[in-house]
C-alpha cells in the first residue's frame, strides 16, 4: 500500500494513481486468483521453513524436483493451484488450515 501523503503528492504532479488489477485489466475473478495463489504459495514456504526442510526436501517428499518447488513457491503460472495444495498436504497442512489461508486470500471488491 502506498502512503496517502505520496499519492497526493504524486496525483498533484499529474500521475494517475490505480492497482494493478486496473493496470493489467483484471477482472475481480482473475484478481481473487492471483491473490489465493500467492496465499497458497507463501504459505508452501513458510510451512517448509517451519518443517526445517529445504526445496530439495520437498521436493523429494512430493515427488518432484528442486526447480518445481522453487516454481511453486513463486506461484509461477506453469504451477497449478492443485500442486500447491497437494504439496501443503504432504507437509502435514489439514483441511481447516487449508481453508484458513483461503479465506484470508479474499480481497472485498465493490
Amino acid at each position: 500500500m502506498m502512503r496517502e501523503s505520496k499519492r497526493r503528492r504524486l496525483e498533484a504532479k499529474g500521475w494517475r494513481v490505480g492497482g494493478v488489477e486496473e493496470l493489467l485489466s483484471l477482472s475481480n475473478q482473475e484478481s481473487e486468483y492471483i491473490e489465493l495463489k500467492l496465499k497458497l504459495a507463501e504459505s508452501l514456504r513458510q510451512k517448509r521453513h517451519r518443517r526445517r526442510l529445504g526445496q530439495i526436501g520437498l521436493a523429494k517428499l512430493v515427488g518432484s524436483s528442486q526447480s518445481r518447488v522453487a516454481k511453486m513457491e513463486a506461484a509461477d503460472d506453469s504451477v497449478s493451484v492443485d500442486l500447491i495444495i497437494r504439496s501443503l498436504l504432504a507437509l502435514g497442512a489439514s483441511n481447516p488450515e487449508i481453508g484458513r489461508i483461503i479465506a484470508r486470500s479474499h480481497v472485498a471488491r465493490p
